[in-house]
């Protein structure tokens, strides 16, 4: 990197990429446009590339240009919470552990994955729910410590993400008692004539459950699908009708919504996986969680 680098010149190209035009920046730092435009070409003249090129009326980021506003993603999102860090880290007290809860993952096995680090004294856990790919992009920029799933993450280089599945487990059908003798009577021809509910097709799970259910040779009766595990539990407890989950959690489906287990399908099998960025020192509430998993402690399957 050249000396005369100054990330005070990458701020203003940040904050011009973000808002689309030298003007608009200009506006929301309330300073001049000859300022402003000044500051980038420091900063292109420091790099010795353009980053920004015109497009008839339209200011536009060039490859260079995209590469580094990528880069100023990071260190302005690192930059934004060295503030609180370094406060938690001063009182000696607190652990932070921010995850992102993939919307596919069943979210009543959630705790149960999470069960090692919970009795960590000091305790600030961060669990934000987003779709896959989204949170993947959150953990590239640092904003998050790991990502839960129901699948691995692709390999790609640039992201340098590791996968690890923590446990899995086979996949059970319960029912309301309105509809359990009828679940449970032949089983599991019996799904072609009661109500089911199932997951929507961006649970990695619903793709395994309809490849058995064409093995099978069943036409389920469905009655409803759900992007949200916790929701579909719901509309079961309500008596609407029979659902699927991971058998290792009967016991809580019992206790809290009173559903019934009417029958099991092992060759149906939900996973979980820890998708968390390579990084030379690992954060340690994370290193308990993969070593429980390696134990296979945290599922009973």
């Amino acid at each position: 990197m050249s000396q005369t680098f100054n990330y005070r010149h990458l701020f203003y190209f940040w904050v011009v990429a973000k808002e689309g035009g030298i003007a608009r920046a200009a506006e929301r730092l309330d300073m001049a446009v000859q300022t402003i435009s000044a500051q980038v070409r420091e900063l292109e003249k420091s790099l010795g590339v353009s980053l920004l090129r015109n497009e008839g009326r339209t200011l536009v980021l060039t490859d260079a240009g995209v590469a580094a506003l990528h880069e100023a993603d990071q260190i302005f999102a690192l930059g934004e919470r060295l503030p609180v860090r370094v406060r938690e880290a001063a009182t000696g007290q607190t652990v932070r552990l921010s995850l992102g809860i993939s919307d596919g993952i069943a979210k009543l096995a959630v705790h149960r994955l999470l069960t090692p680090v919970l009795d960590e004294p000091h305790l600030r856990l961060l669990c934000h729910e987003g779709e896959f790919q989204p949170l993947l992009g959150e953990l590239a920029l640092h904003k998050l410590d790991a990502v839960l799933a129901d699948r691995a993450a692709a390999p790609n280089p640039a992201l340098r993400t590791t996968s690890q599945l923590l446990g899995s487990s086979a996949i059970a059908w319960f029912a309301p008692p309105l509809w359990a003798e009828a679940a449970a009577h032949q089983f599991p021809q019996s799904l072609a004539v009661v109500p089911v509910l199932l997951p929507t097709h961006h649970a990695t799970v619903r793709e395994r459950m309809d490849h058995w259910m064409e093995r099978e040779r069943i036409r389920p009766r469905i009655a409803g699908e759900f992007e949200d595990s916790a929701l579909l539990s719901t509309f079961a407890a309500s008596g609407m009708g029979v659902m699927p989950a991971p058998v290792s959690l009967g016991p809580h489906l019992r206790q809290t919504c009173g559903l019934v287990q009417v029958g099991t399908t092992p060759e149906v099998q939900e996973q979980f996986h820890l998708i968390y960025s390579a990084r030379k020192v690992m954060h340690p509430l994370l290193t308990r969680l993969l070593e429980a998993g390696q134990s296979n402690m945290l599922l009973n399957v």
